[in-house]
């Protein structure tokens, strides 16, 4: 399908294209021209990748100032989605090319995906390896730039990577033909020529049109520095499914110390002393010129770092690239001498036995006064020891992680003074007596890290199912969208039906509030709404709970009152845990018994794996049941602290911060069980706080403009009446033609837009005002067929 929005020639991999997709292809086209940031949320399941990378690939294709589009997911599976979609898109592309000129273009149009070495690698041996930094440490020791020189100089002595060399023979920018390339394609490519999938795509990198990776490769400096540091200012930055984007942007600025981990760093630094001893008795020159490139400044040693960058630092200003390393860390010697002194410091801190919290200011005026160490030396720590370790021809890197885990912090602590806090909590729990303490250097704001993509690239799009409500990530993330907007769902029949719960059928109010979430009528009318739904709805139902820990509790308590057994008799049961291996087990044989016709419950926990990237669609989600309102845990020091932090800064009230991440992760539970317009299934929120319009009005708006007055208040038994009858009608033949309404052909969108031109600018805008006052509470079961319903019948 191809179609014009203004001047820019659209091709569509379908036939048909949902109203919604158009809209949010519209947007996005406004986004682009403005060369502005945007916030977008498309309905779960109508579309939404497809939509974005038709859209930028054409944009791309027809504008002679071609930009490259950075595409962020943040799964290795979502990636590998993304990349199928895109290369259906360019196979449709390129049949569909009017003239030869054409086609040449659209076949020349390359895009890769990026992920870790472990899930890249071939070598044998390496691959073999559990941890990503293992792998990551043994791909080093074969493929660094002095592994590869003194490979090559004496072969049998040193061991090489034969897929790493195996790219050398070949022309730079042509280490792979044009296309699209999956993941899975690249590994049985490299298998084919015994090149490595992991080097190729780190060289191709500056060469693609399109690159499709982590958010971590963006957001995270220690990686972005060493990936994403070649990509020019006008390229398209694309976060998707990034509900969760201000959490990864905390995370990855946040480090948290442990006592162990501290022993392990200690153990480090004696073994780099013993080392600098054996080089200076056997080849001095190799420190002195070390010295001497510290004199001149980084600068000249930012040529070395491409590929073999041995650790990345956290934060790298232009500024401390100009400036010389500080005169008492130059020398090798006097270096571990500043760590060790620095490594006990920390040691002593962690002997002390009540909470501390302080900012880095207070912090580092404490260990001048200790140990006499300044801020200046802090900033280069990471960068000196990088140094250090490229020198000394260190092997096994990761054993030395824990040391670069205090080099960052140091690094980090010294960079910044607003935003950060140091936390020291010396037990685990509240009533835990033997010490274990952790020194949390946490971040508390978002926006920290996001500034720079912000900053460097022209547009950044951010996007998802759930993102509501819209004003809140601009607030968080320090940024000015060009446009904002969220779309509703069209259908020509109600293909979901959400439900709120706000009493059992004895008619005692159900909740988790802290207060009432152990009351046994509260647990048992939990139980009742499972036992239920487990007997009306066929295949699968997936339980949704606010923690692990409460989902013990209470799973705990339906054993003891027969409630399990119970839904025994109707569907099998299975539980998420937090090891992501046996919960993979679990969802493997969840989907065996939804199709073999036995059916399953999953229960879950919101903020899990299952919430986040796993599609209950079709049989495998027929009703989702999110059980009380998901809140964070609010005596965390570090949660509170944030909020403190947001207030300030950004006059963001806790409450407002707590219910707003509450309602995005309750909506990203519910959104699982629709992922197309075809789907169906029930959304049933059980609490009665949900039946409060301010925690509603947080929903994404394609959920709440189905949700009615009379499915907002409802018992266990009649919410199970409405339920019945929503699948009683879902199951009839739809008679009634989707296109026009739900499904436009080409020839509809040019009647929209002909409607449009016809209209003047505020006729639109006033249209678009009661189009979104008409969906408001738009189907849904309607009142007097309710009133004439026979509960008998049902």
């Amino acid at each position: 399908m191809k179609f014009f929005i203004d001047d820019l020639p659209i091709i569509f991999p379908y036939d048909r294209i949902y109203p919604e997709q158009y809209s949010y292809m519209c947007d996005l086209k406004r986004t682009l021209d403005a060369t502005g940031h945007c916030v977008l949320e498309m309905p779960s399941g109508t579309g939404k990748t497809v939509s974005l990378l038709s859209l930028i690939v054409s944009y791309q294709q027809f504008y002679p100032t071609k930009r490259k589009l950075i595409y962020c997911s943040r799964t290795v599976p979502e990636i590998e989605k993304a990349l199928s979609e895109l290369k259906r898109l360019m196979a449709y592309r390129i049949s569909q090319a009017e003239t030869p000129e054409q086609r040449v273009k659209e076949e020349a149009y390359t895009g890769l995906g990026l992920t870790s070495r472990k899930n890249l690698c071939l070598h044998p041996e390496v691959s073999k390896e559990k941890k990503g930094k293992v792998v990551d440490a043994r791909c080093r020791d074969l493929t660094s730039s002095q592994a590869v020189e003194k490979g090559r100089n004496d072969p049998g002595n040193y061991p090489l990577c034969a897929w790493h060399e195996g790219l050398n023979d070949m022309e730079e920018g042509a280490l792979i033909p044009a296309g699209i390339h999956t993941l899975a394609d690249l590994s049985n490519m490299g298998r084919e020529r015994t090149t490595c999938p992991y080097f190729t795509i780190r060289r191709m990198m500056p060469f693609v049109d399109v690159i499709i990776y982590s958010f971590h490769y963006l957001l995270d400096p220690k990686v972005a520095e060493q990936v994403s540091k070649e990509f020019s200012k006008d390229s398209i930055v694309v976060f998707d499914e990034a509900h969760n984007i201000d959490n990864v942007c905390i995370e990855s600025l946040s480090i948290d110390l442990t006592r162990p981990m501290l022993e392990a760093a200690a153990r480090s630094v004696t073994r780099l002393g013993e080392k600098i001893d054996e080089i200076k008795a056997t080849d001095a020159t190799r420190l002195q010129d070390e010295y001497e490139k510290l004199v001149e400044g980084l600068q000249e040693m930012e040529n070395d770092r491409a590929e073999d960058a041995v650790m990345a630092n956290p934060v790298l200003p232009d500024d401390l690239l100009t400036e010389a390393v500080p005169g008492n860390i130059r020398k090798a010697e006097h270096f571990i001498a500043f760590l060790k002194r620095l490594v006990e410091y920390l040691k002593t801190r962690m002997r002390v036995l009540h909470v501390v919290a302080e900012t880095p200011l207070s912090f580092l005026q404490h260990l001048k006064d200790i140990t006499y160490i300044e801020r200046r030396p802090l900033r280069f720590c990471a960068e000196r020891l990088q140094s250090l370790i490229r020198t000394l021809e260190l092997t096994k890197i990761d054993e030395y992680s824990a040391l670069q885990k205090v080099a960052n912090f140091a690094t980090l602590v010294s960079t910044y003074e607003k935003g950060f806090l140091l936390i020291l909590e010396p037990f685990e729990g509240e009533n835990t007596t033997v010490p274990n303490p952790i020194f949390h250097f946490t971040c508390l704001d978002p926006s920290l890290a996001i500034k720079p993509v912000f900053e460097r690239f022209s547009s950044v799009v951010i996007t998802s199912g759930t993102i509501s409500p819209l004003d809140m990530y601009p607030k968080m993330l320090q940024f000015t969208p060009v446009v904002q907007e969220t779309y509703p769902m069209t259908l020509t029949r109600n293909c979901f039906l959400p439900l709120v719960i706000t009493r059992g059928s004895d008619q005692v109010a159900v909740s988790s509030r802290f207060e009432v979430r152990n009351d046994p009528s509260v647990v048992r009318n939990f139980g009742s709404i499972l036992i239920e739904y487990c007997k009306i709805v066929p295949d699968g139902v997936v339980a949704f709970f606010p923690s692990y820990l409460y989902m013990e509790s209470i799973v705990a308590a339906w054993h003891d009152m027969g409630i399990l057994s119970e839904v025994w008799k109707n569907k099998l049961i299975f539980v998420e845990t937090p090891d992501a291996n046996e919960t993979s087990v679990a969802l493997e044989n969840y989907r065996k018994a939804c199709d073999n016709g036995r059916g399953a419950v999953l229960l879950s926990v919101a903020r899990g794996k299952v919430s986040e990237g796993i599609d209950f669609d079709h049989n495998y989600g027929r009703a989702v049941i999110m059980f009380g309102i998901p809140y964070q845990y609010t005596e965390s020091r570090i949660l509170k602290a944030r909020l403190e932090y947001l207030r300030d800064a950004y006059r963001i009230r806790e409450s407002e911060f707590l219910g707003f991440d509450a309602m995005r992760n309750a909506a990203q539970c519910v959104g699982r069980v629709l992922r197309g317009k075809t789907d169906w299934g029930l959304m049933i929120f059980a609490d009665k706080r949900f039946a409060r319009a301010d925690k509603r009005s947080k929903l994404p708006r394609w959920i709440n403009q189905y949700i009615t007055e009379s499915a907002s208040n409802l018992s266990t038994d009649m919410a199970l009446v409405q339920s019945k009858l929503f699948m009683r009608t879902i199951s009839q033949s739809h008679d009634t033609e989707q296109t026009g309404v739900s499904l436009w052909t080409k020839e509809d969108v040019e009647a929209h837009q002909a409607k449009l031109r016809a209209m003047g600018p505020a006729d639109v805008e006033m249209n678009e005002d009661k189009d979104g006052e008409e969906d408001e509470y738009d189907d849904g079961i309607p009142d007097d067929i309710l009133a004439n319903v026979d509960l008998d019948d049902v």
